[in-house]
């Protein structure tokens, strides 16, 4: 096995376990920590430097947010639905789980949903051999509704219009997420106002 980490320049973070598949050593790990060829991000990832590709703060996710799932203005702004950029990556994780390490960079946004809405509509996106998991559109859209409080009403408002302009938006799929959210009495009021 060749274990020389320019081999896997098409992938940005990597956990302890997908190295050693790979047959990279605890002690060559540590070797390429050293070197500089790598970045411990917390006992069980590793950034790597030598990357060459698309770069997203999502590919982070999975480091610091195990079974986290990128939600709110975040996955709004990856829909473009959004002008808004926010300051930090929102994750979502189930209520009763931990984040043990926080990142400096890229900063994060932790929202604790329970597990009945942590684990509706859940997609995952690979973009060449980095991935990350995030709400689709309709959920994404349901859940801005919910929390529109945290959100923000301007912003809610303009999510609602961009994804109601969207050639490939689910009505259907976006009532049916709603009344499992307990939030479709809102959502039609929106609808309502704006069509």
């Amino acid at each position: 096995m060749n274990t020389d980490i320019t081999v896997i320049k098409d992938r940005k973070v990597l956990s302890m376990q997908e190295l050693k598949d790979m047959g990279f050593s605890q002690y060559k790990v540590s070797k390429l920590v050293d070197e500089g060829k790598l970045i411990k991000l917390n006992k069980s990832f590793y950034e790597n430097v030598d990357y060459q590709g698309e770069e997203s703060d999502f590919y982070y996710t999975e480091a610091y947010a195990p079974n986290g799932v990128v939600c709110l203005l975040s996955a709004a702004v990856y829909y473009n639905l959004t002008t808004y950029i926010p300051e930090a990556v929102d994750v979502a994780i189930p209520r009763k789980a931990n984040v043990s390490t926080m990142p400096d960079r890229p900063q994060m946004n932790i929202h604790h949903f329970t597990d009945e809405r942590h684990e509706l509509g859940i997609t995952e996106v690979k973009e060449g051999k980095n991935g990350f998991r995030i709400y689709d559109v309709e959920k994404t859209v349901v859940d801005i509704v919910f929390y529109r409080e945290k959100v923000g009403i301007e912003e809610t408002k303009e999510i609602l219009v961009s994804y109601l302009r969207r050639k490939d938006r689910n009505l259907n799929r976006l009532m049916k997420y709603a009344e499992q959210m307990k939030c479709d009495k809102t959502l039609r009021q929106y609808l309502e106002v704006l069509v």
